[in-house]
């Protein structure tokens, strides 16, 4: 009786639901990926469902909710083929705020204020959603959105205006002890 339930949702339900699909995703090969994933769903956990009528529903909930898991992990973790990876610019062609290092970018997250420093960190460095951010720091997520934003503009004007303040010195290099003669 599963088996011959089974054979009928997939007859009824495959072609809507690879539709349904390829709205979202817009690309046939994720299209079929996340229709068939859906699809392996209901034979692996169909037998919970109580209500055979419910096919539809559970399927398209199913592939949806793939979807949008998938969407978070590709936004979160991106990758790009190494091909369509464009060649450096050259060095008069960069933005100097993008050439800087990691103590100046420290040292200037230092001279911000707590309260922008964290939603910043948080977001950019620790990859948190606002509202993770905003439980974290109890605050409303209006608040976290409001705080990114000064933080960023704050951190701009000091990354802007702080070669021109300070000149860096140039780092000493490390001593290194004289290795001991065998002789």
């Amino acid at each position: 009786m599963q088996n011959d339930f089974l054979k009928s949702v997939i007859h009824e339900w495959y072609d809507p639901l690879y539709r349904f699909a390829m709205s979202l995703c817009r690309e046939e090969s994720d299209a079929l990926d996340l229709t068939q994933n859906a699809f392996y769903k209901l034979v692996k956990k169909g037998h919970t469902l109580k209500d055979q009528t419910k096919a539809k529903s559970w399927l398209f909930s199913t592939l949806h909710r793939e979807f949008i898991d998938q969407y978070r992990q590709h936004r979160r973790f991106p990758s790009q083929d190494i091909d369509s990876i464009p060649e450096p610019a050259s060095d008069s062609d960069v933005d100097p705020v993008a050439k800087l290092d990691s103590d100046t970018l420290l040292t200037a997250l230092e001279q911000l204020e707590e309260k922008f420093r964290a939603p910043l960190v948080l977001f950019y460095l620790q990859s948190f959603a606002y509202k993770e951010i905003a439980e974290i720091l109890e605050v409303p997520i209006g608040t976290v959105m409001s705080r990114l934003r000064r933080a960023k503009d704050q951190l701009r004007k000091i990354l802007e205006t702080a070669p021109a303040q300070s000149s860096t010195p140039t780092p000493k290099p490390i001593p290194f002890p004289k290795e001991a003669q065998n002789g």
